[in-house]
Formats: structure tokens, C-alpha cells, sequence
């Protein structure tokens, strides 16, 4: 018996971007075909602690993530992620900040590849934390970036994080600014990973097509997105159940009546059957689901543990 430890470096440098919105589509995909086992997540202290668990039934495999969070500190998400099976005794553990920016970013690219426009190339990131690097890495895999913009809450954070990933863009214009409603107005995706409890910008401020990916709240407390925009776009969701327990902005939606849960559509059936569309816009909201970090230490363990 073993047991592999995986550090963020290590993570990090045994998956690629693609190689992990290859297998986050392929986890929606089992998820909509009912191959996992997935309890809604254990939050404690508003979501300062969560438990995430997955097991996947046609390998006899299983995920289990134990996080904190906290974004007072840096990096604001700590702890290990689990993987296991039945068929051998070897056991992996990754580091759960990797591993949870890696498949939140690697969902966002399978959502933005799905629903942006094809030739769509100006993206709006708003939020400089630690889930934001990996948006722009994701959407830049699947839309090949040719304008980037930062949005901070000061311009010294907006602007550290455009010069970190200034040597990954290489061709891309970077931009920073500070005023989210005012940097949405011509972009072709918006990408939103804040800590938000109302929303960063209202639903005029976008262009009339555009594509919206939404992962920070992850808290019936938090909320990054209008009732507007929900009301008169495409809203793709990760997960029902969790998004209903969770997610302030559809929770919100929905308690005001410019949702149904009729106009929700889980990605896993979308990338098989084109969603019904309110018009030019689409939102993909996630809170994160247990099958993504699977998918992620899948990867791992297929690499480490051979």
C-alpha cells in the first residue's frame, strides 16, 4: 500500500488546463448519466468549512475534499482532497486550493466553450483573488483571448494580477480598472469570482450578447448577478440540488419570480441537448460540485499512482 501527497506545485504541474476541461466535460457528462454518488456538501460556519464527497460507480472510485475558507488570508481555500478505490489499496491526497481552482476554472471553460460565441475574444474578469487566475485560463484554452480585463477593488490589486498573467497572454491587450458595470459594456464574456452579497452590475450595463460565467457566491448569503439578467438569459447551472441549496443569485431569482426552476438547465444535459434560450445572453452559475474535484484527482491518480 501507498499513499501519494501532492503538493499546489505538484498539482499544478501535472495538469494542463485542457487536460482538465477535457475531464470536467467528460464528469458532467457522467453526472447528467447518473454514474456518481454525490451528497450535497457539508457547510459549517456559513460555508467557512466544507466537506465535498463523490463516488463514482462504474471505476469503484471516490473523492472525499475537507476545505476552509476563509478570505481574510492568502490563499483564501486550504485543505486535502482524498481519492480512493476499491479495486487497490493506494490512496492519493492533493492540495484542495489546487484542485478547486483547477475544476472551478476547467468548468467555466466547459460552460464558456459551450455557450459563448464562437469568435468571442474580449473578456471582463471581475474579482483578483485566488479562483481568478484560473478563469482567465480557462476561457483563454477555449476563446483565445484578445482583450483582457481586470476589474479590482483597488487598481493596485486589478493590476498585480494583469501583470501575473501577462506572461500567459502573450498578444492579449490587458486592461485594469475598478468599476465592474462600466467594464462589461462591450465584452463578449464576463467571468465574476467575488465574495459579493449583491450585485456587482445591473443587467443594462451588459452588451446585448454576451456570455456570463458567475462562480464566487457559492452561499445562500452571496450574490454576484441581477434578477434582470437571470430573467432574460440562457441560465445553465451546474448541479439542481446544489445550486437550490446554495447559490444566493438563484435562490434569490427564484423567491422573486424572474426564475423558474423550469429555466434552469444543469451543464451536464446541455452539452447533449441545446438549452431553451430567452435570447442572446447566457449564465453559467456554479457552486462547485464534488464530481469536479473527482475529475481533477482522477487525473492524479492516474498519473501517480499508475
Amino acid at each position: 500500500m501507498k499513499t501519494i501527497s501532492l503538493s499546489e506545485h505538484e498539482v499544478r504541474a501535472a495538469v494542463s488546463m485542457r487536460e482538465a476541461i477535457d475531464a470536467v466535460r467528460r464528469g458532467f457528462a457522467g453526472l447528467a448519466r447518473g454514474e456518481f454518488e454525490m451528497p450535497t456538501r457539508t457547510a459549517l460556519r456559513d460555508g467557512r468549512f466544507l466537506v465535498m464527497s463523490a463516488h463514482h460507480r462504474p471505476t469503484r472510485s471516490a473523492m472525499v475534499k475537507t476545505l476552509s475558507v476563509n478570505f481574510d488570508r492568502a490563499p483564501a481555500i486550504t485543505g486535502t482532497v482524498v481519492w480512493s478505490t476499491l479495486d487497490r489499496l493506494d490512496h492519493l491526497i492533493a492540495d484542495a486550493g489546487a484542485v478547486t481552482t483547477l475544476r472551478t476554472g476547467a468548468a467555466v471553460g466547459v460552460a464558456t466553450d459551450l455557450l459563448a460565441a464562437p469568435d468571442a475574444d474580449r473578456l471582463t474578469l471581475i474579482g483578483t483573488g485566488g479562483q481568478a487566475p484560473d478563469q482567465v485560463r480557462a476561457v483563454h484554452t477555449v476563446r483565445p483571448l484578445r482583450r483582457l480585463t481586470v476589474v479590482g477593488t483597488t487598481e493596485e490589486r486589478a493590476r498585480s494580477l494583469a501583470d501575473t498573467l501577462r506572461a500567459e497572454l502573450d498578444g492579449t491587450e490587458i486592461r485594469v480598472g475598478t468599476d465592474p458595470a462600466s467594464a462589461v459594456g462591450d465584452a463578449h464574456i464576463v467571468c465574476c469570482a467575488t465574495s459579493a452579497t449583491s450585485p456587482l452590475f445591473p443587467a443594462s450595463a451588459l452588451p446585448a450578447q454576451v456570455h456570463v460565467n458567475a462562480i464566487g457566491a457559492f452561499r445562500p448569503t452571496m450574490r454576484e448577478l441581477p434578477d434582470e439578467l437571470l430573467a432574460d438569459s440562457t441560465v445553465i447551472i451546474d448541479e439542481l440540488g446544489a445550486v437550490l441549496e446554495e447559490s444566493g443569485e438563484i435562490i434569490h431569482a427564484l423567491r422573486a419570480g424572474a426564475l423558474s426552476q423550469d429555466d434552469l438547465t444543469e451543464l451536464g444535459t446541455a452539452l447533449t441537448s441545446a438549452p431553451a434560450g430567452h435570447g442572446k445572453r447566457t449564465v453559467f452559475k456554479s457552486v462547485g460540485v464534488a464530481m469536479q474535484d473527482w475529475t481533477i484527482a482522477r487525473l492524479l491518480a492516474d498519473k501517480f499512482l499508475g
